[in-house]
């Protein structure tokens, strides 16, 4: 049996993230369908010089109980000295797991190098097309040597979108797709609200290429500039988002409300895997914005999250990424440009939902099934 280590990145530390957790249990179904032996390898962040967070380690560890992966999980804190301390069980049988690895799988784009020797072969995933390679050229990341890199954009070439190489040799990137587990996400028969949802973060990080140039990458940005639309569809739209109470969110929460969007906190629907998958499917559909550079990279991006909104029957309407060879712009799932084509986009959806339902699933079957790519990563990754 082939044993295959996966190396999410900072699941244990963000507890409310019920679809970040997902992201990961999506590869380890597809690779357990594939007939493999899969650990998850969870890094504590930031780096302790203390005893890590309990109630995180406890609440993850939980999490992947009710997903009979407890005894497949190595959890481990990286000392500010570079060494590697695991939390969950002893150091001997977490070492003794990673020499027996066929394959590391790794999301953590700046996992320790001991680590990395310890393994037969290791593969990089990057599901930050665009943005990794702007980091790479711009030298604000440092990625230590892989034996294949994946790429979920398209048109990847090994270089950020102005044209700089990364530091060293062009990276050969291995064109994927981003997966959904169609078995653990089932087609539902209807929904039980009317309301087009998403679960989204607000503000975000900076980009800046280090000589005065920056732009703001928060979906903030992109949704702000689509307040009006629920007031100019019948279609009641939903943003889970994590706002506070400070001035800022108060005045956005409060913009948003008044064009008649609904708001409630993401934690009220994602602080738990279970909560948030229960969440998108009672929804009617998705409706969703993007980072501001997932437009400026064009690499075709689709989020984790939309996936499991088609895999469960459920249309989606999100923003234009970039040319695609085989993403719809239509026909279960909608990438908008204007807000015109948005309320057209809704309009058509609610005029043609079963078919639409239906579409969205076959999507999810043909491009992005969990088992179908992971055995093409296994392909390449394993000769």
């Amino acid at each position: 049996m082939t044993t295959i280590v996966v190396a999410p990145t900072s699941v244990a530390m963000f507890p409310e993230g019920g679809g970040h957790f997902w992201v990961f249990l999506q590869w380890i179904r597809g690779l357990q369908r594939n007939g493999c032996d899969v650990y998850w390898l969870e890094c504590l962040e930031p780096k302790y010089e203390r005893q890590p967070d309990t109630l995180a380690v406890r609440t993850f560890l939980q999490n992947l109980d009710r997903v009979d992966l407890r005894d497949r999980a190595l959890v481990y804190q990286e000392r500010s000295d570079g060494s590697i301390e695991y939390v969950n069980i002893d150091d001997a049988r977490g070492w003794a797991i990673l020499d027996r690895a066929d394959l590391l799988l790794n999301f953590k784009y700046d996992i320790s190098t001991e680590i990395l020797g310890r393994v037969r072969r290791s593969a990089l995933i990057d599901i930050d097309p665009g943005l990794l390679q702007f980091w790479l050229s711009h030298d604000q990341l440092t990625m230590s040597p892989h034996d294949v890199y994946f790429t979920t954009g398209e048109h990847v070439d090994g270089q950020s979108p102005d044209g700089r190489k990364p530091e060293g040799t062009m990276i050969p990137w291995h064109q994927i797709r981003p997966v959904v587990d169609t078995a653990s996400w089932q087609f539902d028969d209807g929904p039980r609200r009317e309301t087009f949802t998403t679960v989204t973060n607000w503000f975000g990080e900076w980009l800046t290429d280090g000589a005065g140039w920056l732009l703001d990458n928060s979906k903030r940005v992109e949704f702000l500039a689509m307040a009006d639309l629920p007031q100019r569809t019948t279609q009641p739209l939903e943003l889970a988002v994590c706002l506070g109470d400070n001035p800022d969110d108060v005045a956005d929460r409060s913009l948003m409300q008044r064009n008649g969007w609904l708001i409630r906190h993401s934690f009220e629907v994602s602080r738990d895997p279970f909560l948030y998958q229960e969440y998108i499917r009672s929804s009617r559909g998705e409706f969703s914005c993007v980072k501001p550079s997932c437009l400026m990279f064009r690499k075709a991006w689709i989020s984790d999250r939309t996936l499991c909104y088609l895999a469960s029957g459920r249309p989606a309407i999100i923003q234009h990424t970039g040319p695609s060879d085989y993403l719809p712009d239509a026909d279960g799932l909608f990438r908008f440009v204007t807000i015109d084509v948005a309320v057209e986009a809704l309009a058509d959806v609610n005029r043609y939902y079963d078919r639409h339902c239906r579409s969205a699933r076959n999507l999810a079957e043909t491009y992005f099934d969990a088992a179908d790519v992971s055995s093409r990563v296994l392909e390449t990754a394993l000769p």
